[in-house]
């Protein structure tokens, strides 16, 4: 009964659809209009080096996506990452996709990124970034301005007028970091 109960809870997290901010206002790290927590870590695909710090890319606008490849709710937003790079990496945008509670083998994650088209780094996520992020269901976004502060959080999968939001604000001045309370869908 616990076991079951346990995994309804979880998938609440795991599937909840979001429409802005975070859906609960927990305290986690990191907050709106914070400096995103540094780290670094081991490139799978998509990138020249065999690890990125994500402090070496000041100046660029970042999302910050935690994924697994077990992850419904992560499969289905995918399709949308990958068009938010197309469109925006030409104006300094860069999506990292950061593998997360993954136990898949690098070479099962490499398939799963080019099944999925995944056009944007892929970093071998582990238990200190788990930790850094705090995060508490999967698919988590953290949309990070130039500046390094952090303009968005969204837990589950985000609408597309959400993301959009996000990216043109990452892009943006920092000043421009508007926190405010959404109701989840």
């Amino acid at each position: 009964m616990v076991g079951i109960t346990a995994l309804l809870f979880g998938g609440k997290f795991l599937t909840h659809k979001n429409t802005g901010t975070a859906f609960y206002t927990d305290g986690l790290a990191p907050a709106e209009g914070s400096p995103a927590p540094d780290f670094t870590l081991p490139v799978l695909q998509g990138a020249d080096s065999k690890t990125i710090q994500l402090s070496s890319l000041k100046g660029k606008a970042v999302l910050v996506n935690l994924w697994a490849t077990w992850c419904e709710p992560c499969k289905a937003e995918l399709p949308e990452l990958v068009a938010l790079q197309k469109k925006y990496g030409e104006q300094g945008f860069v999506v990292l996709g950061v593998t997360s509670l993954d136990e898949s083998s690098d070479e099962t994650i490499l398939a799963f990124a080019r099944k999925m088209k995944m056009n944007y780094p892929i970093l071998r996520g582990n238990e200190k970034i788990d930790n850094l992020y705090q995060h508490q269901g999967l698919p988590l976004s953290i949309y990070i301005d130039r500046s390094g502060k952090v303009v968005r959080r969204v837990v589950g999968a985000a609408d597309e007028s959400v993301a959009e939001d996000a990216v043109k604000k990452a892009l943006g001045e920092s000043g421009n970091v508007k926190t405010s309370t959404a109701s989840a869908k």
